[in-house]
């Protein structure tokens, strides 16, 4: 895990010119300039049929070996960004896998939608099984461009999805405190994204089963579970009850990351700002 047609032109073999333009001249082996003084000589810039005007000729571009280096370009890892790091850098986060993939956040509202709109836009089908879907409604018909990519189902209704590589899924459960088994798990490239508003008694089952977990601003009692669940070392436990709005302490069991998700203006417009309550 890382928090890293142009207008139509002419035919290629069709000329403007007169008929006859080409008669009593013929390329020569150099790259197709006419040959002779003349009339002949007059028509050397004219495109030559089915290939066109010969091009510029440029030394070849060359750096030494030691200069190449230079030429890298950053490219981070494959995924949505979700945020940015201490520094400033895009977080991205991988969630369109070839293998299951459990995620659960304890946190709002507002984030989770935020992730399912970024899940969307990577070309992933967004599955929600939601007990208030008045909340997602304007979040599904607004996503996708009038295509339904994000869907909502009644919680326990979520039927097959068909995922593929070609089709990815992220199954976002939004159940409450409480949420019971779901029907539809994890697969190859379907990704479950399960919310907890707080830290409940299913909790600990879900952090530990989760290849990735989220934690938002909780009570220090929470914190210190969650601390020990997790194995956060003591400083960042403590951290989680002072988080900010729209902050969150990304966790893998070997990697942790403090991600700040700044909306656009687009979802801003659709979600409003950024907050830890609903």
């Amino acid at each position: 895990m890382s928090f890293s047609s142009s207008p139509s032109s002419p035919s290629p073999f069709s000329s403007s010119s007169p008929a006859g333009a080409g008669r009593g001249t013929r390329p020569d082996a150099g790259g197709g300039r006419q040959g002779g003084t003349g009339r002949g000589a007059g028509r050397a810039a004219r495109p030559r049929f089915g290939f066109g005007l010969i091009g510029p000729r440029r030394d070849r571009h060359a750096v030494p070996l030691e200069q190449l280096g230079a030429l890298g370009l950053p490219v981070g890892d494959d995924g949505m960004v979700i945020g940015v790091d201490a520094e400033g850098r895009p977080a991205v986060l991988g969630i369109n896998r070839p293998t299951p993939y459990d995620v659960t956040l304890i946190g709002g509202l507002w984030t989770a939608q935020v992730m399912a709109l970024r899940a969307a836009a990577t070309g992933a089908r967004i599955a929600v099984e939601t007990g208030r879907a008045p909340a997602w409604t304007a979040l599904a018909q607004a996503a996708g461009g009038g295509q339904p990519c994000i869907t909502l189902h009644d919680v326990g209704r979520v039927p097959p999805q068909g995922a593929s590589a070609g089709s990815p899924v992220v199954v976002v459960r939004d159940c409450g405190m409480r949420p019971p088994r779901g029907r539809v798990v994890s697969g190859p490239w379907q990704s479950v994204v399960t919310l907890l508003p707080y830290l409940s008694p299913v909790a600990p089952r879900l952090l530990e089963k989760s290849s990735l977990v989220g934690v938002q601003r909780v009570s220090p009692d929470e914190a210190t579970q969650i601390g020990r669940i997790m194995g956060i070392p003591r400083a960042e436990s403590e951290a989680l009850s002072t988080l900010a709005d729209g902050v969150t302490l990304w966790c893998t069991p070997g990697d942790r990351q403090f991600v700040m998700t700044q909306a656009t203006d687009a979802e801003t417009g659709l979600l409003g700002s950024a907050r830890r309550m609903d």
